[in-house]
């Protein structure tokens, strides 16, 4: 069982983080800010996975000036990413931007941060205050030896809420991301004991695909288990709708939310006789929509299958030309390979009537 730690709750447009929501997911589109149809078509493709929650940068004021009319065409909120420009910031909010992404610290002079956080507070809108270890402070990295170290992430995102803290401005979510998982644990960890604000968790410059995927499962997947995240963003170099589903496939592991069934199988042996691989991606596309909170085995051998599966609320074993089909442990059916995938759907047909029925009562 996961405790995760108590943190306070933030709207982001209709969207809470932090508190009792659940851990939320989201992105950063890679278009042109300013191409708006590119980056609406593009919200609206992460939409479609699950994104809960979607960033765009904001280099100049044309990208500011697009948000109203992207906003306009998406149906989840809506962050900028700003860097150094309290205008920028300004424009931006004056747009109907969900969720400023802006260092306080870095907008001089101090009273142009103010004007930001004025009009944020009338606005209800939220500060992420995101560390980054490639942009530390000057100071902060010659006090540990011109290295970003975990413990200067700290440090700079704590001078950055003070700012905010002392502007009496409370709706603050933190980011603290380095390359590597040890800091990015390490950094998480010791904030998570300082302050009660809402952490947006992620591994940065995580690499392409595969190796992004690595990165993020073991370090977002470690502060969670330890209770530490209230919304997470896997960072690949790719496609960021590729993103979103290994960001649910690391909440699904941890038991934290389901999207859609889980689908476990058998890493296959020598006496699998069955085409496993092909009989599991038929299932995992047969079960696409159905209820989130099913769990299904998918096995290869009826030797060890049955006693494997016991845990699956229904199953499907192949074996030499048969297949059995369990539910809870217990076999329902003994089937011609050839009938297996079709009789498999019909007890999942049967499940999901079971699952409509109990909801109705």
């Amino acid at each position: 069982m996961i405790n995760r730690k108590e943190t306070k709750k933030v709207m982001i447009g209709d969207v809470g983080v932090g508190g009792n929501e659940p851990v939320r997911v989201q992105s950063m589109t890679n278009t042109d800010t300013r191409d708006i149809e590119e980056t609406v078509t593009q919200i609206k493709r992460l939409e479609k996975v699950g994104c809960e929650i979607a960033r765009v940068a904001v280099p100049d004021m044309k990208a500011a000036e697009a948000i109203a009319e992207i906003k306009k065409q998406i149906k989840i909120p809506l962050v900028a990413d700003i860097h150094f420009s309290a205008d920028l910031a300004l424009e931006a909010i004056r747009q109907g931007v969900d969720k400023i992404r802006i260092n306080p610290g870095n907008v001089k002079p101090i009273e142009r941060i103010k004007e930001v956080v004025i009009a944020c507070k009338e606005k209800k809108i939220p500060i992420r205050v995101g560390v980054n270890a490639g942009s530390l402070e000057e100071d902060i990295l010659q006090q540990y030896g011109n290295v970003a170290t975990a413990k200067g992430m700290v440090q700079s995102a704590l001078r950055h809420i003070t700012i905010l803290e002392e502007l009496g401005f409370e709706d603050i979510l933190i980011s603290l991301k380095a390359s590597d998982i040890e800091r990015t644990i390490e950094a998480y960890k010791e904030l998570s004991e300082k302050v009660d604000y809402p952490l947006h968790v992620g591994v940065t410059e995580a690499g392409t695909k595969f190796r992004g995927t690595v990165m993020s499962s073991i370090g977002i997947g470690a502060l969670l288990y330890a209770g530490i995240g209230d919304t997470i963003r896997v960072s690949l170099t790719d496609d960021p709708v590729e993103e979103i589903p290994v960001a649910w496939e690391i909440l699904s592991a941890l038991d934290l939310r389901h999207r859609k069934p889980t689908v476990t199988s058998c890493p296959t042996c020598g006496r699998t006789e069955i085409d496993l691989l092909k009989l599991t991606k038929e299932v995992e596309a047969l079960v696409e929509n159905f209820p989130e909170k099913l769990h299904i085995a998918v096995m290869g051998c009826i030797v060890n299958g049955p006693g494997e599966a016991k845990e699956a609320d229904i199953a499907v074993i192949g074996g030499k030309g048969v297949g059995l089909i369990c539910r809870k442990g217990e076999i329902i059916k003994k089937v011609d390979e050839k009938d297996l995938l079709t009789e498999f759907k019909k007890e999942l047909d049967k499940e999901l009537k079971s699952d409509l029925s109990k909801n109705l009562k």
